[in-house]
């Protein structure tokens, strides 16, 4: 993991501060979740960054080094992200329309959308594993829309100048190695799974992994998590017979691979449209929000697992109107 900007955003926010559980609160961070990053940070540098005692937190002769480097170089970063904002927005061709999204089966559709709804309109799109810095991108100007997500508990922030709009809330299915025993049932158990190795998303991509974790903490213990991965390599680890993960339920199931519903539904994931209330989506918002919507439900059916639930439990899955 490389140094980058937000771990020195973390480092100066537990200083002023004084404590991680300060801190935390500022970050819209659990204090455990700014624990684990602050020894990530830590180690990268070298060494302890803060002592930690029942006084809070105060920087050592190397944290002192890091904050006076850190307090002379962020400034000048805002400064420059402010000053791009502006003249991407002064410079920027009339209908041109930036999106940006995290995985998920919305994007293609809020394309379509906004290609119909602003005709001659030039799209561009840019995708991120992470909600975090497309939702930084947005507050700062440098996209119009973006398709993010969040879990229960661990809702995005509102950030001025953007609209966040919810299309779904979905349960977190299953992701299994077609050859595991479990992948004949209909619906697995968590308590189950929980012995299996799991692979995870990098910790640092966004929160999912701090939620996954008080989930899991229910079945009295938790994963044994030797693999970090996403997207194409997480899909390699699972079809192997590494590890099991986790996925949304709309994931389209590739050979070697099963996705299943985790009985009662322990885990949810919420898909979110977002876009700046001065850019060319807010006059559009309720039909694009439609329209995406519909959409969702055309890719509901492409996944025979999650239509399958959905006849279970119709009265779970709630789109706008």
């Amino acid at each position: 993991m490389d140094l980058e900007v937000r771990h020195l955003r973390v480092i100066c926010a537990i200083a002023e501060a004084g404590s991680l559980t300060r801190a935390a609160a500022t970050l819209r961070m659990t204090q455990p979740g700014l624990s684990a990053q602050l020894r990530r940070i830590e180690a990268m540098l070298g060494g302890p960054i803060f002592d930690r005692g029942q006084t809070g937190a105060e920087p050592t002769a190397l944290g002192e080094l890091v904050l006076t480097r850190a307090r002379a170089i962020l400034p000048g970063i805002d400064g420059l992200l402010a000053d791009t904002a502006r003249a991407a927005r002064c410079g920027s061709a009339p209908g041109r329309v930036r999106l940006g999204a995290v995985g998920g089966p919305l994007l293609a559709d809020l394309i379509v959308a906004t290609r119909e709804l602003i005709p001659g309109s030039d799209v561009t799109t840019r995708c991120q594993y992470s909600p975090s810095p497309l939702l930084d991108d947005l507050a700062a100007g440098r996209l119009e829309a973006a398709v993010l997500g969040d879990n229960p508990g661990h809702e995005l922030p509102p950030r001025e100048g953007v609209a966040l709009h919810p299309v779904v809330t979905e349960p977190v299915f299953a992701l299994l190695p077609s050859t595991h025993p479990l992948a004949v049932r209909e619906e697995v158990s968590l308590k189950e799974l929980i012995a299996d190795d799991w692979a995870m998303p990098h910790p640092d991509s966004d929160r999912t992994r701090e939620y996954w974790a008080s989930v899991f903490a229910r079945t009295g213990r938790q994963p044994c998590t030797p693999y970090e991965a996403e997207g194409r390599q997480l899909i390699d680890i699972v079809r192997t017979g590494l590890a099991i993960s986790l996925c949304q339920a709309t994931f389209i199931e590739v050979p070697g691979v099963a996705v299943r519903p985790l009985a009662g539904n322990p885990l949810w994931y919420r898909h979110v449209l977002a876009w700046r209330h001065d850019g060319p989506l807010a006059a559009h918002g309720d039909e694009i929000v439609r329209r995406v919507a519909e959409g969702y439900l055309a890719t509901c059916g492409d996944t025979p697992a999650y239509a399958r639930w959905r006849g279970r439990h119709p009265e779970l899955l709630r789109l706008p109107e």
